[in-house]
């Protein structure tokens, strides 16, 4: 059972990962790069969502909905096979010329990942709690919008916000920091911020979840009380 865990946590990753390569072909190619950049980097969470693999930003939102200690050990080994797949198409790509250099070194991605790696730990901590905010309206309301255009329209506006707002999400960092070269190159400060980002991302991923369930419980109390 964990095996199959493992290996749709890989094949997430290489979803995210497949994601964050066109957005950095796209970017900084011409005018609007960006936002089209954004549309298509949506691949990767479109393809989680309809094939049922495993994304630890998505799941982490679901957290407390879980039996605590398995759940907690199958999110630990869903961000490792994340990690891996972010890995194996990193390594992929660095025997192609897609990356545009020589030595298999994403240049775009080194331009992100050094702006990262400039920023201070609570401006990853926050801009990841805004991130996967974006990524429960994403995958939840897939889940559960009872309209098929709207579960499609909230997977690609959860994507489009958070990457034109600039914020964190650990999944594609890894992607990031693995086909840039830096967590190679500074492997222990790399994975720090890697982890800051991935609590920060359980922190928003949890944010609006608990405070709907602390609203059930209100109303459940006065309910109760009026009953009474």
């Amino acid at each position: 059972m964990k095996r199959g865990i493992l290996l749709y946590s890989i094949l997430g990753g290489f979803c995210i990962g497949l994601g964050g390569t066109v957005f950095l072909r796209i970017k900084d190619s011409f005018t609007g790069g960006l936002v089209v950049g954004a549309i298509f980097f949506a691949i990767g969470l479109f393809t989680i969502c309809t094939r049922g693999y495993n994304l630890f930003t998505g799941k982490a939102c679901y957290l407390f909905d879980n039996p605590l200690p398995e759940y907690l050990l199958d999110l630990v080994i869903i961000w490792v096979g994340n990690f891996l797949g972010c890995m194996f198409i990193a390594s992929l790509e660095g025997f192609t010329s897609i990356t545009g250099t020589e030595n298999g070194v994403d240049a775009a991605a080194r331009v992100l990942v050094e702006g990262k790696m400039g920023s201070s730990l609570l401006s990853l901590f926050v801009l990841a709690i805004l991130c996967n905010i974006c990524i429960f309206i994403a995958v939840n309301g897939f889940a559960k919008n009872p309209h098929e255009v709207g579960k499609y329209l909230a997977l690609f506006l959860g994507v489009l916000v958070f990457i034109l707002s600039g914020t964190e999400h650990s999944i594609a960092d890894m992607y990031y920091w693995c086909v840039s070269g830096v967590l190679f190159e500074q492997p222990g400060e790399s994975l720090l911020r890697i982890v800051v980002v991935t609590l920060g991302n359980v922190v928003g991923g949890l944010f609006l979840p608990l405070v709907e369930k602390w609203k059930a419980r209100l109303d459940a109390e006065e309910t109760s009380s009026v009953s009474s």
